[in-house]
């Protein structure tokens, strides 16, 4: 059965203060409400119902414990993500094993009182933006089966957007914890690179990898975010977290494409969504600048047609080699094409990417914050099956530029299409831009006047 209360933060804490609820029942609901089948194959690994309840025990038995910030808040991690005792995937049965101590991140989460349930399901070694691309289930969306629920971290945003968890880990190279966050109604944070530490976290793309955060608030994701982030010295792409800088002075300014260079792929809900995501910004205040969204794009274009496709080679070279039959069949094509690369090659695309770069800080320099649709359009199980690769590239049209130009990112819901299916924009800003991306996706989160995830609960009153 549903639980018949929110999960976000918020109201945790309120039943937690009060004592209408322990983390042994909370504990003890949420795993009645995940034993309640699983039929859009949100999961790979639950945890034993005796180390979900043990470790709630123990919350409660120290006094101390409190005061943490996350006492007694359940979550979920993608299995790309070491867990201490549990078997990592990579949604690849052939790649399983068994990890000997937990990622940096979900130490920190457990250290500030977090209790873990499981091990969500993802597009095989973290590649793909369609969530079908897994042995142990395509996911189906939280609003309709029908349709994809978005990769790679999809069964992270179904365990949230389904109030089985209060936030879930995801991991985000090419848009993979923006586009199911999009498509099921939550809130999709993915951080600078290395903001957080990916020690403990399987590789898709080394240099480019995130570790995201999928909630149902905005203000739910920047609390975990802020938990979790931190230099760490076993992750060689860690990097310091400046001071937090500050909301600019004067009127906010938010770019967004032209409208020659939007793309919907022929969704008109699609394009409503979004225009009616920039009204939103632009009734909280800020000035609405259009931008030229060509250097985006063509940075965009580069992660799977250029030699990034070699780093995602580079990552799993070995178990490649001796069990490439094992992957599955979509992955294997994509992977295997980053053999056809050359160090040459890999240098031309570094010059030709440093030249992006410059021309998209030039726009930045008009504006504070960008804004785009999540995803172009959204597409159903039979149309991904039918066209897994192309498809799957439209879905990055919005996405894939974003870590090449070391930029932060917020997706954020904006409303519901005709069809019952939600939709979402994604606020995007230079590197260590997260509380101004958030102070903006709380606004537009708040004026969306829409549900959590796929419940009927409310956003609650700002704290």
């Amino acid at each position: 059965m549903p639980l018949p209360y929110s999960l976000d933060l918020e109201s945790l804490r309120g039943r937690l203060a009060s004592g209408e609820l322990t983390p042994t029942r909370l504990a003890r609901d949420v795993l009645a409400a995940t034993a309640d089948g699983d039929r859009l194959h949100a999961w790979i690994h639950r945890l034993p119902d005796e180390r979900v309840t043990a470790r709630a025990r123990a919350l409660e038995a120290n006094k101390d414990a409190r005061v943490l910030p996350l006492y007694g808040v359940p979550f979920a991690v993608k299995d790309n993500i070491d867990v201490t005792g549990i078997p990592t995937t990579a949604a690849c049965p052939a790649y399983s094993y068994i990890a000997q101590r937990s990622a940096t991140a979900v130490e920190r989460l457990l250290a500030a009182g977090a209790m873990l349930i499981g091990k969500t399901n993802l597009d095989q070694f973290a590649t793909g933006l369609v969530g079908t691309r897994s042995p142990y289930g395509a996911c189906g969306n939280a609003f309709d089966a029908r349709y994809i629920a978005g990769g790679s971290s999809s069964g992270s945003a179904l365990a949230v957007a389904l109030n089985l968890v209060s936030f879930a880990l995801g991991t985000d190279t090419a848009g993979s914890g923006r586009v199911p966050a999009g498509f099921n109604n939550i809130v999709g944070l993915k951080p600078t690179r290395g903001a957080v530490s990916a020690a403990g976290v399987v590789p898709a793309c080394r240099s480019l990898d995130c570790v995201s955060v999928l909630a149902l608030t905005v203000r739910d994701a920047q609390r975990v975010y802020e938990v979790a982030r931190g230099y760490d010295s076993a992750d060689p792409f860690s990097r310091e977290v400046p001071p937090d800088r500050k909301t600019p002075a004067a009127r906010l300014r938010c770019g967004v494409p032209k409208p020659s260079q939007l793309e919907f792929f022929g969704d008109a809900e699609a394009r409503r969504l979004f225009a009616r995501g920039i009204e939103l910004v632009a009734c909280g205040g800020a000035e609405i600048v259009e931008i030229d969204f060509a250097s985006f794009r063509e940075t965009a274009a580069m992660l799977y047609d250029g030699p990034w496709l070699a780093e995602r080679l580079a990552a799993i070279k070995a178990f490649f080699a001796a069990h490439a039959q094992d992957m599955h069949p979509v992955t294997r094509e994509i992977i295997g094409r980053g053999a056809n690369y050359t160090a040459a090659d890999a240098f031309e695309a570094e010059y030709r990417l440093r030249a992006l770069t410059r021309r998209a800080a030039r726009e930045f320099a008009r504006v504070d914050v960008l804004a785009v649709p999540t995803a172009p359009t959204i597409y159903t199980l039979a149309q991904v099956e039918a066209e897994p690769v192309t498809l799957n590239s439209n879905l990055g049209f919005y996405t894939n530029f974003v870590n090449l130009l070391d930029l932060a990112a917020l997706a954020v819901p904006c409303g519901m299409r005709g069809d019952g299916l939600p939709a979402g924009i994604t606020l995007i800003a230079p590197a260590f831009s997260e509380p101004l991306l958030c102070n903006v996706g709380d606004a537009v989160q708040r004026a969306s006047g829409i549900r959590l995830g796929a419940t009927q609960f409310a956003l609650p009153p700002s704290a």
